[in-house]
């Protein structure tokens, strides 16, 4: 799923900036397949910007001014963001670490048994 880094920091989330800091917790919606099986279209994800960032984990990052939601993986002496759909590709982050901008902890849904903790 790729955002324009743009629209999110000023208009998706809906946030006041006098209420929140870039360090708690924020919900988005999947847009797209590209990580199904894991995360149906549709499901909310929880992303927790403090988290700790290690291989496996699936993460959102910003890549040339767009943010996507893949999962890290490591790759030699760098990383790369994987999609769980091999229909997309994956993006080479090298050691650009600083690119992550949040772990996702928890996958919601319209129902209970869809909800799953990740952290």
């Amino acid at each position: 799923m790729r955002i324009n880094a743009h629209y999110l920091r000023d208009s998706t989330l809906g946030l006041n900036s006098h209420t929140c800091t870039e360090a708690e917790p924020f919900a988005l919606r999947v847009l797209d397949d590209s990580m199904e099986p894991e995360f149906e279209r549709g499901c909310i994800i929880i992303i927790d910007p403090t988290a700790v960032v290690k291989s496996g984990a699936y993460v959102l990052a910003e890549d040339e001014g767009e943010y996507v939601f893949r999962q890290l993986r490591e790759e030699g002496e760098g990383y790369r963001l994987h999609a769980l759909n091999p229909r997309f590709p994956c993006v080479l982050l090298g050691d650009r670490l600083r690119a992550i901008k949040g772990v996702v902890v928890q996958r919601a849904g319209s129902r209970r048994t869809y909800h799953k903790n990740y952290y």
